[in-house]
């Protein structure tokens, strides 16, 4: 039940009905017609803005569309009154049992109350942390972590067809260089002094690899040409490191579909068979790349390269793809790793990247477009910075990876419930404060113990009601009379509740899953208040022993709150909680 859309149906019907009557001229287009919430409450339950959009192209006033819209909507009997506010807003009540019916089709959709098929089982694919695999995961791996996964759960819910998977950095000279820090611990593991140079990877989370590398391959290494080793130590470190990385994502409630590795991409030809399926399309050339905005014009040598005419879909300058020394650019392997996503018969790419990618943007969406003839999107989600607070102040951990905080420390003193919400407690390309004061509080500032203490909440009323001997089962609570449910509190929490399928909706349009974080925080607030006043209003109590049809309308209207809360925080990653 989505009761936005019906409405929005409504009004449009209605419209259909105008042009017939020649009240509105034909040919008009509805899609920017929307039903949604007003900004006060006060004003009514509903808003449509179809006076407003359809005035210009109608050539009419938006009030002389919005009058006779208002007395079409007013002969349908779920509308109680249609207002006319401003020079055309019309704002919407609907009556009592039209909000009341909502609680019946929550408990009987139960955790899959606000599901859709908005996806209709399009193939959609999500990258996100594609960390280098030369350490731990840290602090903003984690806010990248949580967005990509809860973004993932978000679609599944949609209907959509979703896989997650992490790109594995294995391919460039990085991994060497933590080939050679692994191999200065292995030495170490030996007994033997080592220096940490310039380049190198001193944290002490590679103690424990040198020492597992020791016992794997005991002194064959010791004193041994690079040559003889580099290799070996290289798929010894990476899949060492790619197994904590595994672990720390476990920790965080993360678990991936797949895991592609960067250097399966190489020397298979993949690279190669990418460009040329930009070559057949004319978008291969050779010249002289522009300078980057990065660097001075006095350090940049122009020399000839093979480019991308990735300014053919819309990217600001075509970009290199080989050196002049032959070797491949960065970009190259992105190109060959996303025509695989393609060829893989994904309907859509999401690309989850922390913001220093942020140049980056035009250039992966030209290519995808470029490859996929238009056919493909891509969503590329931008990641801010998080800081680290106690009380206000910046807060200095110590430091696991001898030089980071990292997701591991984040997790142990927070734990996933909190470290979760609290990543989404802003929108992606915000910045965004992590105060450990604040994730450890436990009141309503707390925005994940303000949600959880809700559910357990009503979790306990339930119990109580029971315990004294009222049916609470969903199916026996649908059929019960909601005509006790008339309090002003009371049929605003019902509201809170109907507006649940219409805000997944707009999170998935938008991609954008802290929507839910935030409507879950109002949702527990409004169910709080209420719990609130039935302290001082006996009248306004959940469970009223003397009277067990009110009781039972309450608890109803209760237990399709903790539906929503349930489904919201599994969306989030996040147990509810039935005790606190």
């Amino acid at each position: 039940m989505n009761l936005f859309a019906d409405i929005h149906t409504l009004v449009t019907r209605s419209l259909w009905e105008l042009q017939e009557e020649g009240v509105l001229p034909d040919g008009l287009d509805f899609t920017s017609v929307t039903v949604e919430p007003p900004r006060d409450t006060l004003h009514g339950d509903m808003a449509t803005n179809a006076a407003m959009v359809l005035a210009k192209p109608a050539k009419m006033k938006p009030h002389d569309i919005a009058v006779p819209l208002a007395a079409r909507l007013l002969t349908d009997e779920r509308v109680d009154t249609a207002d006319v506010a401003g020079p055309g807003f019309l704002n919407l009540r609907l009556t009592t049992a039209v909000w009341a019916a909502v609680v019946p089709a929550a408990l009987q959709a139960g955790v899959d109350f606000g599901r859709s098929r908005m996806g209709h089982g399009k193939r959609i694919n999500i990258e996100y942390v594609s960390a280098n695999p030369t350490g731990p995961l840290h602090v903003g791996h984690t806010r990248g972590a949580v967005f990509g996964d809860t973004l993932a759960n978000l679609l599944a819910f949609a209907g959509f067809d979703v896989t997650r998977e992490y790109y594995i950095n294995d391919g460039g000279a990085q991994v060497d260089v933590l080939a050679r820090s692994v191999y200065l611990r292995y030495l170490e593991a030996h007994g033997q002094d080592v220096a940490f140079e310039d380049g190198t990877y001193p944290g002490d989370y590679l103690i424990p690899v040198g020492q597992a590398l020791k016992e794997k391959a005991g002194d064959a290494y010791v004193g041994a040409p690079e040559a003889d080793w580099l290799t070996d130590v290289r798929e010894f470190s990476t899949g060492a490191m790619m197994d904590l990385i595994r672990e720390d994502l476990k920790a965080l409630g993360v678990e991936m579909d797949l895991f592609y590795s960067e250097k399966s991409l190489y020397n298979t030809g993949q690279i190669e068979a990418a460009l040329e399926a930009l070559e057949q399309k004319g978008l291969i050339c050779e010249g002289v790349p522009e300078p980057p905005k990065s660097r001075t014009p006095e350090y940049w040598e122009p020399r000839k390269q093979t480019l991308f005419r990735s300014s053919e879909h819309g990217d600001d300058v075509d970009r290199p793809i080989r050196k002049s020394d032959g070797s491949w650019t960065y970009f190259a392997p992105d190109i060959a790793y996303h025509y695989d996503k393609i060829e893989r018969g994904f309907d859509a790419l999401i690309d989850v990247f922390g913001t220093d990618h942020g140049g980056y943007v035009k250039r992966m969406k030209a290519a995808v477009s470029a490859l996929s003839d238009g056919q493909v999107s891509l969503d590329v989600k931008l990641i801010q910075l998080v800081r680290l607070l106690k009380n206000g102040k910046p807060f200095k951990m110590s430091k696991r990876a001898g030089i980071f905080v990292t997701m591991r420390d984040i997790v142990d003193q927070a734990g996933a419930d909190a470290t979760r919400f609290h990543m989404l407690t802003r929108k992606n390309d915000a910045p965004l404060d992590f105060d450990f004061a604040l994730v450890l509080d436990q009141s309503k500032e707390n925005p994940v113990f303000y949600v959880q203490y809700a559910h357990a909440r009503i979790c306990s009323v339930v119990r109580k009601a029971s315990e004294a001997g009222l049916d609470v089962n969903d199916r026996n609570l649908q059929n019960c009379d909601l005509a006790h449910l008339s309090d002003m509190a009371e049929i605003a929490l019902i509201r809170k509740v109907a507006e649940w399928p219409r805000l997944l909706e707009l999170a998935v349009h938008h991609n954008e899953p802290h929507r839910i974080a935030f409507y879950l925080y109002d949702l527990a607030g409004e169910y709080h208040v209420l719990h609130n006043r039935g302290k001082s209003r006996e009248t306004l109590r959940f469970w009223q022993p003397e009277d067990a049809a009110a009781s039972s309308a309450r608890i109803a209207m209760i237990r399709a709150v903790a539906v929503v809360l349930s489904a919201g925080l599994a969306i989030l990653g996040i147990n509810p909680m039935e005790e606190m």
